[in-house]
């Protein structure tokens, strides 16, 4: 008897270590007996929370299901505007499981990679419907249009995205990017509940951009445009530089003149009065004047010892060396 009683504890003790199983937080759990889901009293799939729990050994088995937000950011896709231009949109989606039981049976037993390939098709859907109902400048615009720059006329025949949006004079658009995500989530949470069980909390586009093959092309022809603006900004300049130059120059001549005027007028000024004081200074004694110009003149004759001068002894330019009264 005491033999068979280890084999019993030792079943027991695996039983029901078989029969616990253990919730982790952010997660949540639902029992599959028989390949159908437990249910309760008023046939919903029954819902473990976090902590320990119990179930059937070997009957039932225990699949953990992701009650977190998630984010499904897939690869951008193609659309067509109602302009039949091409923008390439990258968007993201944020989910989570609302109906555990609806959600596990139609994703094949709870494959995100299923659920997100069917929210994906939703999503893609919806926002075709969207863009194809509109033109570029809507798309691309939000509510508060004028903060962007208006595109081109030149451009009007290729597709304008965020990053190419002209810095151009503003004018009014009307934005409809802001509806678009508001469009496109409001469908897509009613449709992904109804059929997949997923509430959808959150959907943005995250970029606009143009195709490759024309990208290029766009941004040649809005550079050529922006250099020939450029141009003629610096071509203004210079014109205005020029004129500024030569009223400078104009004026400064003008002061210059007035100045060199001025100066003439205080320098003719001040010979005339140099010229009547030496007048009167000589006019009382004209002898001593002859003599200070003699001797002036004695100086500048003979500063050099190479000078050399033929004149006749006799002439009055030695009148004052001969006599000290200049009388022979």
């Amino acid at each position: 008897m005491r033999k068979l009683m280890i084999p019993v504890i030792v079943i027991f003790i695996a039983a029901l270590l078989m029969s616990m199983f253990v919730v982790k937080e952010g997660e949540r759990g639902i029992v599959v007996r028989f390949g159908r889901i437990l249910k309760d009293n008023n046939e919903i799939a029954r819902i473990y929370e976090p902590g320990l729990h119990f179930k059937v050994p070997v009957f039932d088995r225990v699949r953990m299901l992701d009650a977190r937000i998630q984010t499904m950011d897939d690869q951008a896709d193609r659309f067509v505007t109602s302009e039949k231009k091409d923008v390439i949109i990258d968007t993201y989606l944020k989910w989570r499981i609302k109906d555990f039981g609806q959600y596990y049976l139609t994703t094949g037993g709870g494959n995100v990679s299923t659920a997100e390939a069917l929210l994906k098709r939703k999503v893609v859907d919806s926002l075709r419907s969207e863009i194809g109902s509109r033109e570029i400048k809507q798309i691309v615009s939000g509510p508060d249009s004028d903060a962007l720059g208006s595109v081109s006329p030149e451009l009007a025949d290729a597709p304008a995205t965020e990053i190419v949006a002209e810095v151009a004079p503003r004018k009014e658009i009307e934005g409809q990017r802001d509806q678009i995500m508001a469009n496109v989530l409001a469908d897509t949470k009613v449709s992904a509940m109804k059929d997949l069980g997923v509430e959808v909390v959150d959907f943005r586009m995250k970029k606009i951009n143009l195709p490759d093959e024309i990208s290029e092309s766009i941004y040649r022809r809005m550079r050529a445009e922006r250099e020939s603006v450029a141009r003629k900004h610096r071509s203004q300049g210079r014109e205005k530089a020029e004129v500024i130059r030569a009223q400078s120059e104009l004026e400064v001549a003008k002061i210059l003149s007035e100045a060199d005027r001025e100066a003439r007028m205080v320098r003719g000024t001040a010979d005339a009065r140099t010229a009547e004081i030496y007048s009167a200074a000589f006019n009382k004694d004209p002898e001593f004047y002859n003599f200070l110009r003699s001797l002036k003149a004695y100086e500048n004759s003979f500063k050099s010892k190479n000078d050399v001068l033929v004149v006749d002894p006799n002439s009055d330019f030695f009148k004052y060396m001969k006599e000290a009264n200049g009388v022979q």
